[in-house]
């Protein structure tokens, strides 16, 4: 049989049950067995006073105790006369267990005689208890077997009724102030009465059957609480199962508000992101298809061409041909880099550098293409050292792509805005650009893997749409946080923040 979650856990429960209730029931019983000897005893204790009372007079009426010696049947005549006068209300104990007192009277009295039936004798009376009765047919009047434990010792220390150094409850015999001898009493060790067995008996298997019932009560509880709490596991397993399977519509039931809620709120935005996932896979793969099959096309066009001799062989049709390798390597390599980055292999050196003057030498780079592209270009990057931690060769790739988009997507006769400022512990650059833009809806987009937001901004350009999702990467890997926004210039504004450092820990 399979052990599931369920069984294991209503076998745990049900062990912790039975062991904590057989340990409780076992402790109860032998604390009953325990106290009910210990009551018997503090009865005896009193008994004993009482007997050294008897004693006393005895003493003052005889003068010692030398017959006690030569004769047990004056200590029997003393006990029965004790158990025959009732305790004085100020020495019971405050609750004594009930059938007691009733038990040792019944024990103290002979049997009643049987019913007699018409036409019969009745059978004589039994013999009235007297002291001429022979001991064989005394009825049992000591069923703790207070007098076979009792030891009488004479003021001289003689013992002459048992043993003279019995342990158990010691009691002095005075006459006034003298001491005329000394009570012992062995301590009660175990119950030999009939009717007290058996109300200690009755007790223990009232106890061991509420014990029974209890455990009984505690299965099916747990039975019905493992069931109940491992009802959203169901759920959660049937799900996992079709997520498991490429089902990633999927999702889970909220039935509960503890932890397995949380789980399962977990699993669905887990499927909802491995659906997300998913989709953009699918997407991608469509659009990087779409964008190497084009540089492709063209190329084998060129190539065959020039075989079936349509066109000459010339450095302008060679050049045509390399400008789309390029293209076609740059998307090979865009592909490459957002692989490795999905992976967690793109590596950095971090160190920390001063923004400004990488910042300063990549404008001036550019500075001839924008001159050739009729673009004018202001920067302001203010005049004190911004320092960073920061890998230099990802941030000049960053900007790179930053300047090669404002450059290739702006219409001529345009500007190309570059800000550089520091607001609190971040750094925030801004590259903005004046027309075309792109909608609105479109900003959050535009650094989505091969997205372009309309024909003003396409491959036509040279663009392969995997440029600014690289510095998305690049940017994030560092710290910082990268988007798009509308530009005043009429174009759009790529606002870029990193965080700074002390100049003290460079």
């Amino acid at each position: 049989m399979r052990l599931t979650i369920a069984r294991k856990l209503a076998l745990a429960i049900t062990a912790i049950v039975i062991i904590s209730i057989g340990t409780l029931a076992w402790v109860t019983s032998q604390n009953l067995k325990s106290g009910f000897i210990a009551y018997l005893s503090d009865l005896e204790k009193q008994d004993l006073v009482r007997l050294s009372t008897m004693l006393a007079e005895d003493y003052r009426q005889y003068g010692n105790f030398d017959r006690f010696q030569a004769d047990r049947r004056p200590m029997r005549d003393l006990l029965d006369q004790l158990r025959s006068k009732p305790r004085p209300d100020n020495e019971d104990p405050q609750s004594p267990p009930p059938r007691r007192r009733q038990a040792a009277e019944d024990d103290d009295r002979p049997p009643p005689p049987p019913p007699v039936r018409s036409g019969e004798t009745p059978p004589p009376p039994p013999p009235t208890r007297d002291t001429g009765t022979p001991p064989e047919q005394r009825p049992p009047v000591d069923p703790m077997r207070f007098g076979q434990r009792l030891s009488l010792i004479d003021k001289n220390g003689h013992a002459l009724i048992g043993p003279a150094d019995a342990p158990g409850s010691v009691q002095a015999i005075m006459l006034g102030p003298e001491r005329v001898g000394t009570l012992r009493l062995a301590p009660l060790r175990q119950l030999s009465n009939a009717s007290a067995i058996d109300f200690v008996s009755v007790q223990v298997r009232h106890t061991l059957l509420l014990a029974g019932a209890l455990i009984l009560v505690a299965v099916g509880f747990s039975l019905w609480l493992a069931r109940h709490l491992l009802r959203p596991l169901k759920s959660l397993h049937a799900v996992t199962a079709r997520i498991s399977k490429g089902q990633f519509q999927a999702r889970a039931d909220i039935i509960s508000q503890d932890e397995l809620g949380d789980l399962a709120q977990d699993i669905n935005i887990m499927a909802q992101n491995l659906e997300r996932n998913e989709a953009q896979r699918s997407r991608m793969l469509a659009d990087i298809s779409h964008e190497l099959r084009t540089p492709l096309t063209v190329i084998q066009g060129e190539i065959e061409a020039l075989i079936d001799g349509i066109r000459n062989i010339s450095p302008a049709a060679l050049e045509s041909l390399h400008a789309e390798v390029r293209h076609l390597n740059k998307l090979v390599d865009d592909i490459r880099q957002l692989t490795l980055a999905d992976a967690g292999d793109l590596h950095y050196q971090f160190q920390a550098m001063d923004l400004r003057p990488l910042l300063q030498d990549m404008l001036q780079r550019f500075a001839l293409r924008m001159e050739q592209a009729g673009l004018r270009l202001e920067s302001h990057l203010g005049e004190l050292p911004v320092w960073v931690n920061a890998d230099g060769s990802r941030l000049t790739q960053v900007l790179g792509n930053l300047l090669e988009n404002s450059i290739r997507y702006t219409d001529s006769g345009g500007m190309i805005l570059c800000t550089l400022a520091r607001n609190g512990a971040m750094l925030e650059l801004s590259l903005e650009d004046s027309a075309p833009g792109v909608p609105d809806s479109s900003h959050a987009l535009l650094f989505d893997r091969l997205y372009r937001a309309d024909s003003a901004r396409n491959r036509s350009s040279g663009g392969s749409g995997l440029g600014l999702a690289i510095c998305k990467v690049i940017v994030e890997a560092h710290g910082g946080r990268i988007h798009a926004a509308a530009s005043l210039l009429g174009g759009v504004k790529i606002s870029l923040q990193l965080p700074c450092i002390s100049p003290r820990n460079t």
